[in-house]
């Protein structure tokens, strides 16, 4: 049995509210609260923690947006955002803001589940592929602190490549350490030596 999601939901529209909190509620997730802004939305996502954050309002305002970009910046949430008027712009700053799912003038009860679920796999799907690229980043940086260590042993130590390679995963190997880390040490003493 999977946990049901949990929900900070943001409306300051009562009526409108009652719609989402009947969706949330029919779709079997747990409502933790509902502010009427975005004001304190970074301190109360950290306070409540929730899974999701749905946002209900007429239009999305630049400090409104700039709360989500903060918020999603510092505790990444998928955030659903639902509104009944926008333009192409604000669209554009929403989702670069971090909006994980945006709907115009579509705030209807059976349709909160499914943009609360395209809200979590569109988050999801882009923090995998962030983790994805920040892995490779960093696998390339090794590789070419590998490939400088290499080339500082076989200057210094009038050793072979493979040699060189088998010394710095030795030398990890015996200080349990990635390659890489052992590689950037190596470089960066060398750094210090020459000054």
């Amino acid at each position: 049995m999977t946990k049901a999601l949990s929900v900070l939901l943001i409306d300051d529209n009562p009526a409108r509210a009652e719609i989402v909190e009947a969706g949330l509620s029919a779709a079997g997730y747990r409502l933790l609260a509902r502010l009427e802004g975005t004001q304190d939305l970074t301190a109360r996502v950290r306070e409540l923690e929730p899974d999701v954050v749905v946002v209900s309002i007429d239009s999305p305002s630049r400090d409104t947006i700039e709360d989500m970009r903060r918020t999603t910046d510092l505790l990444p949430r998928p955030i659903a955002l639902f509104v009944d008027r926008s333009d192409p712009a604000t669209i554009a700053a929403a989702m670069e803001a971090g909006v994980s799912a945006y709907v115009v003038k579509g705030l209807a009860q059976d349709r909160v589940r499914p943009v609360v679920d395209v809200a979590v796999a569109h988050f999801n799907r882009y923090h995998s592929m962030r983790e994805e690229l920040d892995r490779a980043r960093l696998s390339l940086v090794e590789r070419k602190s590998v490939d400088r260590a290499k080339g500082l042993l076989m200057e210094q130590r009038g050793m072979g490549e493979e040699a060189a390679y088998k010394l710095l995963r030795k030398l990890a190997m015996d200080q349990n350490k990635r390659i890489g880390e052992v590689a950037q040490e190596i470089v960066t003493y060398a750094k210090v030596l020459k000054k």
